[in-house]
């Protein structure tokens, strides 16, 4: 499987999404800056973390508008498939590649932790054969990671199937107190109603080879690679 990782100015989790893809994976891995029109033929479209443009006016706003965005969103229309991680999920609410939006945290401050994340449907390519009653541990790092949509988007995305990832506790339990961040129902990670556009605010990307201790994001890659 081939990916493309866009890189904007600011971008600063590019590298890790390359190193995991390429060398802990072994798919082939291209980097697509920002001003590129073209994709170079890639099967999957990832969107790193990051601060692109510096999260002037608000995270992911301007980075909408970057040349590249306009093939990205040709691509998921056509039904290609596009993983925004972190800033990337920012980005892809910003398009309107998915519904909703991410506002600052409710304590107002950068979280920087390991948060547990309960994955709550297989029908995606990133959750697919995962299981649904294990939770797992995968770091945070934000200040704008509060998932908010009004209640009826909120009731379609339930009603579709399309929330992916809920934070939890370890044990899996779905509670206020293991919100990390006051994200509208305890809401981690989306896809859109075609099932082929991801965003997550977790890193599996930094939970995904032994010598960090945990893998607990290595399944989200093989899953999308399967």
């Amino acid at each position: 499987m081939k990916f493309g990782v866009v890189v904007f100015p600011g971008s600063n989790c590019d590298d890790d999404m390359v190193h995991v893809l390429g060398d802990v994976m072994g798919q082939d891995v291209v980097k697509l800056w920002h001003k590129n029109t073209d994709l170079f033929d890639v099967d999957c479209v990832v969107l790193p973390g990051g601060f692109s443009y510096g999260d002037y006016v608000r995270a992911g706003a301007i980075a909408q508008f970057s040349p590249i965005m306009k093939a990205v969103k040709a691509f998921a229309a056509t039904g290609g498939y596009v993983f925004g991680v972190c800033n990337g999920f920012q980005i892809l609410c910003e398009a309107h590649l998915l519904p909703g939006i991410l506002l600052r945290n409710a304590n107002q401050k950068f979280i920087c932790d390991n948060v547990w994340i309960k994955p709550v449907t297989n029908n995606s390519a990133v959750t697919a054969g995962l299981d649904l009653n294990q939770a797992l541990k995968i770091p945070i790092a934000h200040a704008e990671g509060r998932y908010f949509a009004d209640e009826k988007t909120l009731d379609t995305l339930e009603a579709n199937d399309q929330v992916l990832f809920r934070y939890c506790t370890p044990a899996g339990a779905i509670t206020p107190e293991a919100n990390p961040n006051g994200a509208a129902r305890n809401i981690a990670g989306i896809c859109n109603a075609q099932r082929n556009v991801f965003g997550m605010m977790p890193h599996p990307e930094r939970a995904a080879e032994a010598v960090l201790a945990n893998l607990d994001g290595k399944g989200l890659f093989a899953a999308l690679v399967a």
